[in-house]
């Protein structure tokens, strides 16, 4: 009986050790794709795999260690950084096979996913590359359409209902700011082309008086 707490004891001593790299690389992977260095965060998903993957052989004959907080919470973020990468990139979503995560997990990653996604639109919005900045609202929108469709108890999806709340406030903020941004854009517009009539009004100078 000793030997089976040690044995389970240093698993988890390594799984937690393995989740916080898992948990690093997936905050470098966001910070790259927020700075469009794409290869840089390709290069960061691939160490995402491998790590999720050790993880899942760490844990394979220790079942209460994989589906404990930590070791959830990081593959939630595993999801997450493949979610943002696929919806900033307007790809396909990988599925919760493709990553080999819980459906709990996943969702709660999508979740995440979709209030990453401001950030992300903000930036576009800075850049006045506001079509990208509107694709990634709609994406925003249907993941939002498809969380509250997930009406299950909390302890099945654990705590989705109080992370698709963030997502809708989140939304309204960002869909806000967007609309914000468009009005200002086509001020700007407008005024531009009253300047430009403005200025073919103006008399030469063999119209002023001599």
């Amino acid at each position: 009986m000793r030997q089976h707490f040690e044995v389970q004891n240093a698993a988890r001593d390594q799984a937690i050790a393995q989740a916080r790299t898992l948990t690093r690389l997936c905050a470098n992977t966001i910070r790259a794709i927020h700075r469009h260095e794409w290869q840089e965060a390709e290069a960061q998903l691939q160490g995402t795999r491998q790590a999720a993957e050790q993880i899942r052989a760490l844990l394979a004959d220790h079942p209460s260690l994989y589906h404990a907080g930590y070791t959830q919470d990081a593959l939630k973020e595993f999801a997450e950084a493949h979610l943002v990468y696929a919806l900033v990139q307007g790809s396909a979503l990988p599925d919760p096979e493709a990553l080999q995560v819980p459906p709990s997990t996943y969702i709660g990653g999508l979740a995440e996913a979709a209030t990453e996604l401001r950030r992300h639109i903000l930036d576009l919005l800075r850049l006045d590359a506001q079509a990208d900045a509107e694709r990634l609202l709609d994406a925003m929108d249907a993941v939002y359409s498809l969380l509250i469709t997930m009406d299950f108890p909390e302890a099945i999806t654990d705590g989705l209902r109080r992370r698709t709340d963030a997502v809708r406030g989140v939304l309204e903020r960002t869909r806000g700011d967007l609309t914000l941004s468009l009005r200002q854009q086509r001020l700007e517009r407008a005024l531009h082309a009253v300047a430009g009539r403005l200025a073919g009004l103006e008399p030469t100078s063999d119209e002023n008086p001599g």
